[in-house]
C-alpha cells in the first residue's frame, strides 16, 4: 500500500454515477500516475450498479464518499472539493483514463505562471484512438461553446497554449481561484458547468492553459449517453444560463439576438433529428430560470476585473471553427 510522504499537491475528484467497469478502469489508471502526492476523492452519487463495490482494494491516497442521492456532476464535485485542501484541484470523469504522466504534466504547465487558474488535457477518444475527443472548451461571442477538435484526427492536436477554458472531464483548477469564483454552479446539475466556471474565472482575470502533453483517453458521455435527451435538455438550458450570468451587459444586449436566433435554428435541427422534445423543454427551463440567473450575474459582474475589450479577445470568432468544431488554442504569452 502506498503512503503519501508529504501533503497532497492536488485533490483529484471523481464523481461516479453508475459508471460500471469504467470507474474501475479510471481508478486503475489514476493509481499508476508517476507522481504519488495526490489525494483522490471518489464521490458516489447513490449508484445502484455495484460500481463502487467492484473496485479493488484502494491504497491510502484514495477515499470514497457515498451520497444518499444523485446530486449531479456540479454538486458532486463541489462536495469532493470541499472535502480536500490541496492547492490544486483536478476533476476527472469516471469514463476518462489518464496516461501515467497526466497529473505531472498538468501541474508542471499550470505552475509556469501565477495567472494560470485552469489547465486542460488532451482528450483522445478512448474507442477510436486515432481521433481527438477535445482540446479545451471554446466560446463564441453569441453564447455557444464547443470542445475544440472534437473527432478531428490526432494529427490536428495543437501545441500547448492558451484556451478559453478546460473541459472538466479532465481539468485542473487553482483552489484559491475556484473558491473565490464560487465553485461549480449546482443549479446546472451537469453539462456546461465547466464553461460557466471558466467564464467566471476569466472575468476575474484567470487564464487557462491547454496542455498537449497531459493525455487522457475519454469515452465521452459514457454514463449519460451522447446526444441523449438528458444531455440535450441540460446542455440547452445551461447554455443560456451561462450566457445570461456571465456576459457583461453591453455584450449581452449586443449578442442576445444572435443567441436567440441560433437557438431557434437548433430547434429546427432537433426537429429533423427527432430531438424536439428535450430541446424545447431545455429552452423552457432556461426561460423559467432567467430570474435566478440575473440575480447571480450581479455578484459575478461585481467581481469582473477584465475589460470588455480584453474579454472579446478571449472568444472564438471563426464561424469555420464553430461549425467545424475546430481548435482555437493560442500561443501562450506571459503578461
Amino acid at each position: 500500500m502506498k503512503q503519501n510522504s508529504k501533503p497532497a499537491e492536488v485533490d483529484v475528484i471523481i464523481v461516479n454515477y453508475n459508471a460500471g467497469s469504467m470507474l474501475r478502469d479510471c481508478v486503475d489508471a489514476l493509481a499508476k500516475q508517476d507522481m504519488e502526492n495526490f489525494h483522490a476523492i471518489i464521490v458516489d452519487n447513490a449508484s445502484i450498479d455495484g460500481s463502487i463495490a467492484a473496485l479493488p482494494p484502494l491504497d491510502a491516497r484514495f477515499e470514497i464518499i457515498k451520497l444518499d442521492d444523485n446530486t449531479g456532476f456540479a454538486k458532486g464535485n463541489n462536495i469532493g472539493i470541499n472535502h480536500g485542501n490541496a492547492p490544486w484541484i483536478a476533476c476527472l470523469n469516471p469514463d476518462a483514463y489518464a496516461a501515467p504522466d497526466w497529473l505531472r504534466q498538468l501541474l508542471a504547465a499550470a505552475n509556469t505562471h501565477p495567472d494560470i487558474d485552469m489547465a486542460g488535457s488532451t482528450q483522445i477518444d478512448s474507442n477510436h484512438r486515432h481521433l481527438l475527443d477535445g482540446v479545451g472548451d471554446l466560446y463564441a461571442p453569441f453564447g455557444f461553446a464547443w470542445r475544440g477538435c472534437w473527432h478531428h484526427p490526432l494529427e490536428c492536436l495543437p501545441p500547448t497554449g492558451e484556451v478559453f477554458g478546460p473541459c472538466a472531464a479532465a481539468a485542473l483548477y487553482r483552489r484559491s481561484a475556484f473558491e473565490k469564483a464560487g465553485g461549480f454552479d449546482e443549479d446546472f446539475f451537469c453539462y456546461h458547468e465547466d464553461v460557466d466556471l471558466a467564464f467566471r474565472l476569466r472575468l476575474m482575470g484567470g487564464r487557462a492553459i491547454q496542455v498537449r502533453e497531459a493525455v487522457v483517453y475519454h469515452v465521452g458521455s459514457g454514463v449519460s449517453g451522447a446526444q441523449s435527451p438528458f444531455a440535450i435538455y441540460h446542455g440547452t438550458r445551461n447554455r443560456t444560463w451561462t450566457f445570461v450570468k456571465n456576459m457583461p451587459l453591453v455584450l449581452l444586449l449586443l449578442f442576445a439576438p444572435l443567441h436567440i436566433g441560433l437557438s431557434v435554428a437548433f430547434v429546427g435541427r432537433a426537429l429533423v433529428k427527432g430531438q424536439f422534445k428535450p430541446i424545447i423543454s431545455g429552452i423552457g427551463a432556461s426561460i423559467a430560470g432567467l430570474g435566478h440567473a440575473f440575480q447571480k450575474r450581479r455578484k459575478i459582474q461585481a467581481r469582473r476585473r477584465v475589460s470588455v475589450i480584453a474579454l472579446l479577445g478571449m472568444f472564438t470568432w471563426s464561424l469555420f471553427a464553430f461549425f467545424g468544431r475546430g481548435s482555437d488554442v493560442r500561443p501562450w504569452r506571459h503578461k
